[in-house]
């Protein structure tokens, strides 16, 4: 799996952040966050992205799903310290969208997520309001030219 780009480990990249505490219970036997553990502070991240974005949905009849998760590790993250879940959208098309996320301790980069979701109603995919698209547009990630 090839290193993410340069600018996905740059905190300036993502519109919106979030410090997460880590856990003792975080923890591996080496001593740093394990794997599990660090999808779990992704995905605090990205729920506290989504409540950001207030996204009107009935759910009864729409809702999002997540099709995809992917986790690079690029370095380790210890306890105590909190880790900043920093957010911005990847991707639009017409039935779903990417979360692109970047776990920073320090001031460095650790880990990277790309999250894919799709937008359902009572017959499956469906295309997403254009609602959506707006607020998808105030929030994507900064790609340098």
């Amino acid at each position: 799996m090839p290193k993410p780009a340069p600018y996905r480990t740059q905190l300036e990249t993502y519109p919106f952040t979030a410090d997460i505490p880590t856990r003792w219970a975080d923890l591996d036997l080496l001593g740093h966050i394990n794997n599990v553990s660090m999808a779990g502070l992704f995905e605090e991240g990205r729920g506290r992205f989504n409540r950001s974005l207030e996204l009107p949905r009935d759910r009864k009849t729409t809702r999002w799903l997540i099709a995809a998760v992917e986790i690079n590790y690029l370095a380790e993250a210890h306890h105590p310290h909190d880790v900043t879940i920093a957010s911005g959208i990847g991707r639009v098309g017409t039935r779903s969208w990417q979360i692109f996320s970047g776990a920073f301790q320090h001031g460095d980069c650790v880990a990277t997520c790309d999250t894919t979701l799709v937008f359902t109603d009572e017959t499956g995919a469906a295309e997403f309001p254009d609602s959506f698209r707006a607020k998808f547009a105030a929030t994507m990630v900064r790609i340098p030219a």
